[in-house]
């Protein structure tokens, strides 16, 4: 393909089909013999630079080759755990040297069907303010049983209204 066929999407009209052939003797033949002589002397080099350049395009070129791997593992798991994928992408799991004394049986978590668990707060640790524009915020931080971090800070009204039990009827110290 041509660079103004590239450029353009269409054929570079030469400078012979510019003039209509009544307008050869206005202008002279010899000129106008001359520019066809240029333009095909053009096509021919532009061809000569394409076919080196396929020609080195070729000499590196090198046919690729992909091994086949297993990106997917199935692990076994007891039958309380069924509901969940056996499945598993590579790139979701992590090597892991088990300690037997860590492993906890899953009977006691409180696991539902569904595999989850409600946290369930143990204490009320601490107490602050927020001050907004126009109101104030209550928060307290609460000690969870199974959550790793351990405790975080909630919104004072919501935890009354669920766990009502752990607020004492002296209010915490400000």
């Amino acid at each position: 393909m041509a660079q103004f066929e590239a450029l353009y999407g269409r054929w570079c009209r030469s400078p012979a089909g510019w003039f209509e052939v009544v307008e050869f003797a206005l202008i002279g033949p010899e000129l106008v013999y001359e520019s066809i002589d240029k333009v095909r002397l053009i096509r021919e080099r532009l061809k000569t630079a394409q076919s080196w350049q396929k020609y080195y395009a070729d000499a590196r070129r090198r046919d690729l080759e992909f091994e086949v791997r297993k990106v997917a593992y199935e692990l076994e798991l007891p039958s309380e755990l069924a509901p969940i994928h056996a499945v598993f992408h590579v790139s979701m799991l992590k090597k892991c040297i088990g300690d037997p004394v860590s492993i906890l049986p899953s009977e006691g978590l409180g696991v539902d069907e569904n595999l989850s668990y409600e946290e369930v707060p143990v204490d009320m640790l601490d107490r602050q303010v927020k001050r907004l524009r126009n109101k104030e915020v209550v928060s307290v931080k609460v000690f969870w049983r199974n959550l790793v971090e351990g405790a975080t800070w909630e919104v004072e009204a919501d935890m009354k209204s669920r766990y009502h039990h752990l607020f004492p009827s002296t209010p915490f110290p400000t």
